[in-house]
């Protein structure tokens, strides 16, 4: 089996080589993103493995179909920049489900401790020997409220880790886990609710038509003043213009985004050499009480390999069998 890897980068070579090899499998890796431009390089392939920068729609399917490739594997969970309604029934589409949920929620808590405690501006001050404690008054998690909109594998986890600091949790999914609610840890709650309670609120759900700018300005009015909002899920999941909005308005305390809805063009690049044209970006990064990081929150060693394992499980067992449990179907 023959795989053209698009979007790749160096931390992804050692264990997706480690995995290719024991099953048998050949790599290519391309450093550009798969779209309508790059689609011919995926000729005399047996799949394409794709991240979530690529572009996967109903012209570039079409194409990787007359070629004959059989597989579109993703090497993530989301799949929202896949026309999986286009490829349906002409080629499968493959994902990870789950490759470390600690890695995301740990990610998240990381980020919303060094928010809370100031601890990235400590950091500057101390590299130019000030160690002046002007300005870098926190506040304990302990006591607070914490809402998490999304109850999955992620969202669960870090439910677990909130718990440990001592905080009371409210819950809003649309499929509610009740065995959450019955551990007693967690309260399940109307989103309206969560957003009115909240001291922070943690995004940790899949982006789709219902979940598309959850976060938006009417939601942002609901919240309560100096709420803290962390996204490392879904980039789409909030509306940047109306937090950059909150934010300025006071309404906002602080935001930790590992995603950004325009992140395309942008994230896993370096743009240091350029100017920044996405303006409502460098307006979030200028604000003193919001850290963005560059969707980073998967980057572990346990969930490299573990991405790497299950997609190449997941091509072979296709091959093998005709079918994957890992498959993505289109629901009409």
């Amino acid at each position: 089996m023959k795989i053209a890897f698009f979007d790749a980068k160096k931390y992804d070579t050692p264990a997706f080589n480690e995995y290719a090899e024991m099953g048998g499998v050949t790599v290519k890796y391309f450093e550009t993103r798969l779209n309508e431009d790059t689609v011919e390089l995926a000729h005399g392939f047996d799949a394409v493995c794709v991240f979530v920068n690529d572009t996967v729609n109903a012209a570039v399917i079409d194409r990787l179909i007359s070629f004959g490739v059989k597989a579109i594997a993703l090497r993530c969970a989301g799949f929202n920049n896949v026309d999986v309604k286009h490829a349906e029934g002409k080629i499968a589409v493959l994902r990870v489900p789950a490759y470390s949920p600690y890695a995301v929620a740990e990610h998240t808590m990381a980020l919303l401790l060094t928010s809370i405690r100031r601890i990235h501006k400590a950091y500057i001050r101390s590299r130019d020997f000030n160690f002046s404690l002007a300005g870098l008054t926190g506040f304990d998690l302990h006591g607070k409220t914490v809402g998490i909109i999304g109850t999955g594998r992620i969202g669960r986890v870090f439910a677990h880790i909130c718990e440990g600091f001592g905080m009371h949790i409210l819950a809003y999914d649309r499929y509610p886990d009740m065995s959450l609610e019955k551990s007693g840890s967690v309260r399940y709650v109307p989103l309206d609710t969560l957003l009115a309670e909240s001291e922070i609120i943690s995004l940790h759900c899949p982006l789709t038509e219902d979940t598309y700018h959850i976060i938006d300005e009417a939601a942002l009015a609901k919240c309560r003043t100096g709420v803290v909002l962390l996204n490392t899920s879904r980039g789409a999941l909030v509306d940047a213009e109306a937090l950059l909005s909150a934010i300025k308005a006071r309404r906002v305390g602080a935001a930790c985004l590992d995603v950004y809805e325009e992140e395309g063009d942008l994230f896993f690049e370096d743009n240091s050499g350029h100017i920044l044209e996405d303006d409502t970006l460098a307006r979030l990064i200028s604000m003193p009480n919001v850290i963005v990081t560059s969707h980073q929150a998967f980057l572990t060693k346990e969930a490299l390999e573990n991405i790497a394992e299950t997609t190449i499980g997941n091509l072979l067992t296709l091959f093998d069998t005709g079918k994957c449990e890992n498959e993505v179907h289109y629901n009409a």
